[in-house]
């Protein structure tokens, strides 16, 4: 993600205009009535923190289950950080231990998606499977290798799982959400830790998928990953379809967000927008096509903004030109400025914010 993950962690990074990326999975998560979800951090976690301050936003604040956020903490028998995804949670096993579901739902906050866990665990109960993992076909054309991929056999049993091969031998890639049971998972986490192994997917189900019975469930609808600025730049310009936004904010169920009580955008006489997506707290003044513009952003007088993502609360001076770029938050562009984008390559623009220094 280059500059972008320097202030934050992935999974808080902003999709849509108004939403972050861990709010898509959070959403499903309430919508598939799970009621106790633990939110698993490190990197750079301070704005992700501020997000979750509050769980009323995804309909967690409740007595029998509750948004809990898992920090690493130094405690008498561990004092190191997380090591991998399978030490994060042996980090958090008191978390496990103290929970009643007979089964987890394992999710990385990375992906841009809507899914009914329930009809995951569903599929796993059918199954008898130990271990589901989600999956889906990519595009021919796109490429897998930064994936986990997988080849299933004719009954869906996951037959071969590489994680990020050089050369991918299919095009179905492991989606990073998993279904198995709590005791399973305690088991095979514990095991993990005492072979001094912390990586999920290389350590359980690489390892065990011809121990266990490792399942693949494919889904068909709309879901991208955003660990990559390509990635992240096209996901957000997926929103500037109709389609893209009809399913995601027009049809059941909904995802949420933390509310920003701001006021709606303001169009100034001189501004002109065309198939973009504008959020609240905006002014605008110039010329707007093709472009997502997050929130408290001012555009000034006869600035042209093209095919851009401009991240929060920037301030954009007067005659600048802005294409086929990400304008990092709190940043001052200066006036009369021009920045475009190679060809097929995204350009990521960091300015000081000289508003807010002395």
């Amino acid at each position: 993600m280059q500059e972008l993950s320097q202030k934050r962690a992935i999974c808080a990074m902003p999709i849509a205009g108004s939403y972050r990326s861990i709010d898509f999975t959070l959403s499903n998560m309430t919508n598939s009535h799970i009621q106790r979800v633990a939110v698993l951090t490190q990197y750079n976690a301070k704005s992700l923190n501020e997000h979750l301050n509050s769980s009323k936003w995804w309909d967690f604040g409740r007595k029998q289950g509750g948004l809990f956020v898992l920090t690493p903490a130094v405690t008498a028998e561990n004092s190191n950080w997380y090591r991998g995804t399978a030490d994060a949670i042996y980090q958090n096993m008191s978390f496990l231990k103290s929970s009643h579901e007979p089964y987890v739902v394992i999710a990385s906050g990375d992906g841009v998606y809507k899914m009914d866990y329930n009809k995951v665990l569903e599929y796993h109960i059918e199954k008898k499977a130990d271990i589901t993992v989600v999956c889906r076909d990519m595009e021919p054309g796109c490429s897998v290798e930064r994936f986990g991929t997988i080849r299933m056999n004719e009954e869906s049993r996951v037959e071969e799982f590489e994680e990020k091969p050089l050369q991918a031998k299919t095009n179905t890639i492991s989606c990073g959400i998993y279904v198995l049971r709590r005791r399973q998972l305690i088991e095979m986490i514990e095991k993990c830790a005492e072979e001094d192994r912390y990586d999920f997917v290389r350590d359980i189900l690489i390892r065990y998928k011809d121990v266990k019975r490792v399942y693949g469930y494919k889904m068909k609808e709309y879901w991208r990953n955003v660990a990559s600025v390509e990635d992240y730049f096209n996901t957000n310009m997926d929103f500037l379809k109709s389609d893209v936004r009809q399913y995601f904010f027009k049809q059941y169920p909904d995802i949420y967000s933390k509310v920003d009580d701001l006021p709606p955008a303001k169009y100034n006489p001189g501004a002109g927008v065309k198939n973009s997506l504008i959020s609240s707290g905006c002014i605008i003044n110039g010329v707007v096509e093709n472009s997502v513009v997050f929130k408290k952003s001012y555009i000034g007088n006869n600035c042209v903004i093209k095919n851009s993502i401009i991240l929060n609360d920037v301030y954009i001076g007067d005659n600048t030109y802005i294409e086929n770029c990400i304008v990092e938050s709190h940043g001052t562009i200066r006036a009369n400025s021009r920045y475009v984008g190679d060809e097929g390559k995204v350009r990521i623009i960091v300015e000081r914010n000289e508003r807010y220094t002395m």
